[in-house]
């Protein structure tokens, strides 16, 4: 019989962070305690958003509106790697990047834990930005799910193609 197998994949729905990106600008555009702060939140290229405002206090605060917008869409803040608001002439800056897909030492770490502490028969292999595990047996693969979900790892992991 044929292995069964499934990915551990980090995607990230952008339509989803664009969808909570829309209505932070909304958010930010009607709050009373934003008016003439200059706040505003918006995409820096693919991968960054940019939040602007008047002093720190007020950037984190769209920061904050962001987040809570990111999480009532079913979306990890994992996905988020804020920085610290940096003042740029009258203004204030923070960027956020955006992480998607495992890199090498994520990778690594989570392989390791499947050996360690999966069931027996289970095999990880690292592919790109994604790990495939494969099994004999469906009820082992279901065990490291449970085994991932339960780890607090720094990443927001999916798992996909379960077969």
């Amino acid at each position: 019989m044929a292995d069964s197998s499934f990915d551990v994949v980090s995607k990230i729905d952008r339509q989803e962070v664009d969808n909570a990106l829309n209505q932070t600008v909304k958010e930010v555009g009607h709050r009373f305690d934003f008016k003439g702060t200059g706040a505003s939140i918006s995409w820096s290229g693919q991968k960054d958003i940019e939040i602007k405002a008047n002093s720190e206090e007020r950037a984190n605060a769209v920061l904050d509106v962001f987040k809570e917008k990111i999480v009532k869409r079913n979306l990890s803040l994992k996905i988020l790697d804020a920085g610290e608001p940096k003042p740029s002439g009258r203004e204030y800056r923070l960027v956020i990047a955006l992480k998607e897909g495992i890199d090498q030492e994520n990778a690594k770490k989570i392989s390791k834990l499947i050996r360690d502490e999966g069931p027996k028969g289970v095999k990880a292999q690292i592919q790109g930005e994604e790990l495939r595990v494969s099994s004999k047996k469906k009820d082992e693969l279901q065990q490291v799910i449970s085994l991932l979900k339960g780890k607090d790892l720094d990443i927001a992991l999916q798992f996909v193609n379960y077969r």
